[in-house]
């Protein structure tokens, strides 16, 4: 498939477009004061140009934000295998409410560009559908809008969540809905999602487009000769249970020693979602006797746990110490930056 191909089906805000009318409809988002027009209009520039990539910002979770590369021809290779897993067809009614700015946003577009779907554009809000009565088939939002959407979320037949991760809490709103949820997993690197898994079911199943293994520390390795020449190396710790499927346990980097025992944030905090209201995480803090420690910090201002909250956990994974933000540090797509949110 050539990126410089239109499918006929193809509609912008209910607009059918030649090129030469799509790159006129650029040039005017270009000129508005709309942020995500703006970004939006670029991005269409930026498809139909002479260079054989686009250019993406990195949303630095895990380091300082950098500017990529992204090849046009392995954007085509993810919209294939996202739409080709989720078998979306042409003609398809899909929204897009996530930031061009960020690769899932651009992704939203190209796909809707070449498998001829009818893409509806709204403003980043956080509830991008509020005040919309159409009913789509496809639609990708992060965590924070399908909170705020929980209760209308049956307009969509098929929903992906990306950006950050679901919460137990919020995966539990969603499960009985008519509306297929997944949780995907990708980076900027595998050019948005990889993978995929229905909410309540343990396993992310992998895209036709990709290979895994796991390495000597247990983190995931990633072969998608179609996007990278070169296999990604992943922090992400995972059980991978046969060729296509794998648990997501956390993150290498996260991982706590505490007195030799191996701790898992992600674990923790899984236990505990049901039981603390307010947003927060597990993290490990130096300590002179045990090495590690494990600390709790949750967004709110400070006050008195219930008795019970640590019930659920073993011994080594209760907190020795509870820490109070009131707004915590993070990435321009919601994602908590652990380590500037800990008081060492």
């Amino acid at each position: 498939m050539d990126h410089y191909d239109i499918h006929p089906q193809f509609k912008l805000n209910g607009v059918r477009h030649t090129l030469d009318s799509l790159l006129s409809e650029a040039n005017a988002m270009r000129a508005t004061s709309e942020e995500y027009l703006r970004e939006l209009g670029q991005l269409i520039l930026d498809w139909f140009d002479e260079k054989e990539y686009v250019v993406q910002r990195t949303s630095g979770t895990t380091g300082p934000p950098k500017i990529v590369h992204l090849p046009k021809k392995a954007m085509v290779a993810s919209a294939t295998a996202t739409v080709t897993f989720f078998d979306v067809p042409a003609g398809s009614k899909a929204l897009l409410c996530m930031g061009p700015q960020f690769v899932g946003g651009k992704l939203m577009f190209i796909r809707a560009l070449l498998f001829g779907w009818e893409l509806d554009v709204c403003r980043p809000t956080a509830r991008p559908l509020e005040g919309r009565s159409t009913h789509y088939t496809f639609v990708a939002m992060v965590p924070m809008q399908v909170e705020n959407s929980v209760d209308v979320l049956e307009q969509i037949d098929i929903l992906i969540i990306g950006g950050a991760k679901v919460s137990p809490v919020l995966a539990q709103k969603l499960i009985g809905l008519r509306t297929q949820v997944y949780e995907t997993y990708g980076m900027t690197e595998t050019i948005t999602h990889m993978a995929a898994k229905k909410i309540g079911n343990p396993y992310f199943e992998v895209l036709p487009h990709a290979c895994i293994q796991t390495d000597d520390r247990g983190c995931l390795l990633i072969d998608i000769p179609s996007i990278s020449s070169t296999r990604i190396v992943t922090n992400d710790l995972v059980r991978q249970i046969d060729d296509r499927r794998f648990e997501w346990l956390g993150r290498f980097d996260n991982v706590i020693n505490s007195g030799g025992v191996k701790l898992y944030p992600e674990q923790i905090e899984e236990k505990l979602a049901a039981k603390i209201p307010s947003r927060f995480f597990i993290a490990g803090k130096a300590d002179p006797y045990f090495g590690t420690i494990v600390v709790l910090v949750i967004e709110s201002q400070p006050y008195t746990l219930a008795a019970d909250v640590f019930d659920d956990l073993t011994k080594y994974e209760k907190p020795k110490e509870i820490q109070f933000v009131p707004l915590f540090v993070e990435t321009a797509s919601g994602k908590v930056i652990r380590s500037k949110n800990i008081n060492e």
